[in-house]
C-alpha cells in the first residue's frame, strides 16, 4: 500500500523539477526528485548502519531543519516512526518522554549536546547521533542513485508518536497514522482550494501536529512547497512573504499580532497572499481589521493532536459576522456534542465535542486504559466544550478541562501543579490561566504554605525554572490563606479567578 503513503516519491515522478523545500538558514533548495533522492540514501543508510526495522522509533532533539524533514520521509519509506521532542523541555521532562517512547535512535542538534549530556535515560544508549550526519546527505552532490524498497506499511500503521501533556499532567504519546494524515490533507485540500501553486513559510515546530499537519503534509500530498525557518522572525517572515509570493499564511493569534505590529508590515507587498489560517486560540477583532485592511482575510480553525488537526474551519467572509467561532466541520466528520446525561445537545446548549473520523488517532502509544476511555461507539471525546448556533456554526466554550494557551504552547496546570508539589513549603496550589496583552494567556500559580513555612514569588518562579519549559512557569504568584474549593471539595478554579481580576482592580 506504498503508493497512498509516500507521496514524495509520486511527486518526484510527475514533477521532478518543482521546488519542494527551501531552507531559509542554509541557503538551499531541492527539487521533489532530489529530495526523494536524497530520502532513499538516507534510508538505505540507517537501515544498513543502525539495523533500523518497522515500528522502530527515531527520537528528534532539534528545532525545525530540512534534517527533520528528511527524517520524517525516512519514516514514511522505512515503516519507522518519528518520535519530535519539544526542545523548549527540561531534560527531567525529556527523560519521561525517553522511557516511554524507547527509541531506537535519537537525533540530536549539536546546539543541545551539553542537555544530551544531562538525559539519564540516554546514559547507555547505544544511538546518539548528531543531526549533522543526515547533513551530508542534503548537500552531497554525488550520492548514489538507488531506489529504496518501501516498507509494506498498511494505512493504519503509525508513523509518529507526538507527545502532548494530558489533563493528569502526565504526557501521552498520540499515535499518528498514515491514514490519519492522508484524510488531514484531504479535508484541508477540500476547505482551503489547495494546488500545487502553493507556497508559504513553515516556521511552526515540529513537536508540535501544527509543524507538520496545519500545512506541510497537505500541501506534500498537493505537490506544493515550502520555505522552512527554524523559528519564528516576524521582520523575517513579512519580507519572505513579498519575496516569495506566499500564497497561505499560518500562525497563532499572537504571531500575527507581532507581525502586524511590526513596521515592515505596511510597507510589504502581500497581494499574493489569499488568507491566513488561524488557531491555537481566538483571534481578536482589532488584529482580524488589521489584516483584512491588507488585503489577507482571516480563516480560524479548530483542532487538537488526537484528530486532524484540521477539523474545523471558518470561512473567511464569516470572519466578523461570526467573531470567536470555528465554524463548520470539515468535510469527512461525523460530529455530536454530549450532554452530561449522554443525550446529544440542541442548538445554544453547551456540551463535550464529539468527533469521529477517518483523521481520528487509533489510541494513545501503550496506555490502552487511556485509550479506551477515550472513544464511544468510535466517536472521540474532545473534553472540550461547544455549542452551536441556529446557523450551525460551532463555538468553544471552554477548553479542555483547565487548559490555557500561552504564546500557542498548551499549558495544563495540573503538570505545573504536580511539580510545585515537590516543595516542601507548599501546603497546596492551583494554577490557572488569566489574560496577557503579550502572550494570550499566562499561568498565575494560587499557593499556601505550611505552617512556620514562607517562600517568595520569585522562590516559585526560581525553582520552577529549574523543572519547566520557559512557557510552562507561571508568571504571578499569589498566596492565600486558603484555596477556595466547591460544595463537591474540588478547587474552584472560577473563583480563583474572580480573586485575579479583584487584584487587578485593587
Amino acid at each position: 500500500m506504498n503508493y497512498q503513503t509516500d507521496w514524495l516519491k509520486k511527486w518526484a515522478k510527475y514533477t521532478p523539477q518543482k521546488l519542494f523545500l527551501r531552507e531559509y538558514s542554509k541557503k538551499l533548495e531541492w527539487t521533489y526528485s532530489d529530495f526523494n533522492n536524497r530520502v532513499n540514501a538516507f534510508s538505505h543508510y540507517i537501515v544498513k548502519k543502525y539495523g533500523l526495522k518497522k515500528g522502530d522509533r527515531i527520537a528528534v532533539y532539534s528545532k525545525n531543519s530540512a534534517e527533520y524533514v528528511l527524517l520524517f520521509l525516512s519514516c514514511i519509506k522505512t515503516g519507522a516512526l518519528l518520535v519530535p521532542l519539544n526542545y523548549r523541555l527540561t531534560p527531567r521532562e525529556l527523560d519521561i518522554l525517553l522511557v516511554d517512547a524507547e527509541p531506537t535512535i535519537f537525533f540530536y542538534e549539536d546546539e543541545y549536546s551539553n542537555e544530551i549530556k544531562k538525559l539519564e535515560s540516554l546514559k547507555h544508549h547505544s544511538n546518539k547521533v548528531s543531526l549533522a550526519e543526515a547533513t551530508t546527505f542534503l548537500t552531497n552532490e554525488h550520492l548514489v542513485n538507488e531506489e529504496y524498497k518501501n516498507q509494506d506499511v498498511d494505512e493504519d500503521d503509525p508513523v509518529m508518536i507526538l507527545y502532548t501533556a494530558g489533563t493528569t499532567g502526565l504526557s501521552k504519546g498520540v499515535l499518528i497514522t498514515h491514514k490519519m494524515l492522508f484524510w488531514n490533507a484531504v479535508n484541508t485540500g477540500l476547505r482551503l482550494d489547495l494546488t500545487s501553486n502553493d507556497h508559504t513559510q513553515s516556521y511552526a515546530p515540529f513537536f508540535h501536529t501544527g509543524g507538520w499537519n496545519v500545512l506541510f503534509t497537505p500541501f506534500l500530498l498537493h505537490g506544493a512547497s515550502h520555505t522552512l525557518l527554524n523559528k519564528f522572525d516576524s521582520e523575517l517572515i513579512l519580507q519572505l512573504m513579498e519575496k516569495e509570493k506566499t500564497t497561505i499564511l499560518f500562525g497563532v493569534p499572537t504571531m500575527l499580532q507581532m507581525m502586524s505590529d511590526s513596521e515592515l508590515f505596511n510597507q510589504v507587498d502581500l497581494s499574493s497572499v489569499r488568507y491566513a489560517i488561524v488557531g491555537g486560540a481566538p483571534m481578536p477583532i482589532p488584529i482580524i481589521n488589521t489584516w483584512q485592511s491588507k488585503g489577507i482575510a482571516i480563516r480560524q480553525g479548530y483542532g487538537l493532536t488526537e484528530v486532524g488537526p484540521n477539523c474545523f474551519s471558518l470561512h473567511q467572509d464569516d470572519a466578523i459576522r461570526k467573531i470567536g467561532s470555528i465554524g463548520f466541520p470539515n468535510f469527512f466528520f461525523d460530529v455530536k456534542v454530549i450532554k452530561e446525561d449522554g443525550t446529544e445537545c440542541r442548538e445554544n446548549e453547551t456540551g463535550e465535542l464529539w468527533l469521529k473520523s477517518p483523521v481520528v488517532t487509533p489510541g494513545y502509544w501503550r496506555k490502552p486504559k487511556e485509550t479506551a476511555e477515550s472513544f464511544t461507539n468510535g466517536f472521540f471525546h474532545t473534553g472540550d466544550l461547544v455549542r452551536y448556533d441556529e446557523d450551525g456554526f460551532y463555538f468553544v466554550v471552554d477548553r479542555k478541562k483547565n487548559m490555557f494557551i500561552s504564546g500557542g504552547e498548551n499549558v495544563y496546570p495540573a503538570e505545573i501543579e504536580k511539580y510545585l508539589y515537590s516543595l516542601n513549603e507548599i501546603k497546596e496550589v492551583a494554577i490557572i490561566g488569566v489574560k496577557d496583552e503579550r502572550w494570550g494567556e499566562v499561568g498565575k500559580a494560587f499557593i499556601t504554605l505550611k505552617e512556620e513555612n514562607s517562600l517568595t514569588e520569585s522562590d516559585v518562579i526560581e525553582y520552577c525554572k529549574k523543572g519547566l519549559a520557559k512557557y510552562k512557569i507561571p508568571k504571578h504568584v499569589q498566596f492565600l490563606n486558603e484555596i477556595p474549593k466547591t460544595d463537591a471539595g474540588k478547587i474552584n478554579k472560577i473563583l480563583l479567578l474572580k480573586i485575579h481580576n479583584d487584584s487587578l482592580i485593587n
